[in-house]
């Protein structure tokens, strides 16, 4: 790769996307079970052959197809051809696509446990927060570096016995870190089920050769000694960080949720680091109710346009007002605090003067209009076409998570009907992934020719994890907006 050309850089929510890392379905989903299905943060049990055939592997056609496209174009009828048993998806496959623009986590892990003394070391490390035994410590360290990789993923060793638990979550690549422009700030997960992802992860960005020029550029937030000492009252004194919870909306500009998963002191430690280290001028705190309806802000708004977001109707200016509702009950209700939003803005170079904000939609227009510059009508679509009850139905199967490939083209899911409409009112194109690849592959359409569209993709078993595209994604590289 040119020295001139960034690996990572990621300014926006809207550049063109040209780099990111995921991760596919693996065979720890497949080990969900009903019982343990909400300690390891699923909502249900997936049906891995579809999840992995039927839907996910729509979206790495489509990432390839905008990201990488020589990997893929004319090759579409070759690379799912029964004969071929997805043998194009599998990253511990010889005819694995290996791309380096749609980066599969896995084929990271591999490629560094061939070094022995970090096998070593991670093979220690897991077996330590796994409560392995020594015998089985030293059985996994004479694994080669693909298998011990599907091992430390799926929990499974090659004989099907299951060593540890699976982390289904790893799908959910937002959350390991986030790309705020060359730097990456990486995650302190808030439930035990993730903690051996973060592990993993924090090994791959210290010691894989792709992000060896960003290691000085990691950002990393300790535990505070409060809450080492204090007792279990004391959790607010926690560090919880998810990705789901930070939005780079402009070079200069960050937000940070604090949810279910991100604790305040998260986001307090996170504002220090990224002014001293100079990274950007403006951080917002987005406080949201921490309730599992919600989790991360980015399953309450994403973006679409510089002058376009999608949003949960229930968070609006009009819904907090309750403009819509008759003078007795307005009066009878009071303020009601179930789905107040606090944004406190805070400047580097006036941190004892933030700036409020009364409600999500006034921040928003704010960032449209003055960090992106846009002169055009700031413009919402609502999560369910802002209709009872396909607004919250909707928004728990990811309405408002949706993925910009570029500045108004984004993915999103086929079963939010409602949302669709909402799109169409907005003056979007609704298109299909399955004909949309059909029409890439015959020349009728290309990437490029796309604009203000929503690309639909299948979803049944998808969405039971509770995750959209936006969490299914974590952009390395952007171009600059």
């Amino acid at each position: 790769m040119p020295k001139d050309i960034a690996f990572a850089n990621v300014t926006s929510e809207i550049g063109t996307l040209k780099r990111l890392l995921v991760h596919s379905p693996d065979s720890g989903l497949g080990k969900v079970v009903p019982s343990k299905a909400q300690d390891w943060l699923f909502e249900d049990i997936v049906h891995l052959d579809t999840i992995r055939r039927d839907e996910y592997d729509y979206y790495t056609k489509i990432l390839l197809y905008f990201l990488d496209p020589q990997k893929v174009k004319g090759r579409i009828s070759e690379i799912d051809d029964p004969q071929n048993t997805r043998n194009f998806y599998k990253p511990g496959h010889p005819d694995f696509h290996r791309s380096d623009k749609v980066i599969e986590l896995q084929w990271l892990l591999e490629e560094i446990l061939y070094d022995r003394d970090i096998r070593l070391k991670l093979v220690a490390s897991v077996c330590a927060i796994e409560g392995c035994s020594h015998a089985k410590q030293m059985e996994l360290q004479e694994y080669n570096p693909t298998d011990l990789a599907k091992i430390f993923i799926s929990g499974t060793a090659n004989d099907q016995t299951m060593l540890f638990p699976p982390i289904p979550n790893f799908i959910f690549t937002r959350d390991i870190g986030i790309t705020i422009n060359n730097h990456i700030l990486l995650n302190k997960p808030a439930k035990k089920a993730r903690t051996r992802e973060a592990l993993l992860v924090r090994y791959i960005f210290f010691h894989h050769p792709l992000f060896a020029d960003l290691r000085e550029n990691i950002i990393e937030l300790p535990d505070t000694h409060q809450h080492f000492l204090l007792p279990k009252e004391g959790d607010d004194k926690k560090v919880t960080l998810e990705g789901g919870d930070v939005m780079v909306v402009s070079k200069d500009h960050v937000l940070i949720g604090v949810s279910e998963r991100t604790s305040l002191e998260a986001a307090h430690q996170a504002v220090h680091a990224l002014f001293e280290k100079n990274v950007v001028k403006k951080v917002s705190i987005v406080k949201i109710p921490k309730k599992r309806d919600y989790m991360h802000i980015d399953t309450v708004f994403t973006q679409v346009k510089r002058n376009v977001w999608v949003m949960l109707g229930s968070f609006s200016k009009k819904a907090i007002k309750k403009e819509d509702a008759d003078i007795v009950q307005r009066i009878l209700e009071g303020k009601k605090t179930d789905n107040k939003i606090q944004v406190i803005q805070f400047r580097k170079k006036d941190l004892d003067n933030p700036v409020y904000f009364d409600n999500l939609e006034d921040l928003l227009t704010d960032i449209s209009r003055n960090d992106l510059d846009c002169d055009e009508k700031v413009r919402f679509i609502y999560s369910g076409n802002n209709e009872f009850p396909f607004d919250a139905r909707e928004q728990w199967t990811d309405s408002c998570n949706v993925l910009a490939l570029k500045e108004g083209v984004v993915l999103g899911y086929d079963r939010n009907d409602k949302t669709s409409i909402a799109f169409q009112k907005a003056g979007f194109s609704v298109l299909h992934v399955k004909e949309l690849l059909e029409e890439f592959e015959n020349g009728t359409k290309s990437p490029d020719s796309l604009e203000n569209c929503i690309i639909l993709m299948p979803s049944a078993e998808l969405s039971r994890a509770r995750g959209g595209f936006h969490c299914m994604s974590m952009p390395l590289l952007r171009e600059a907006y």
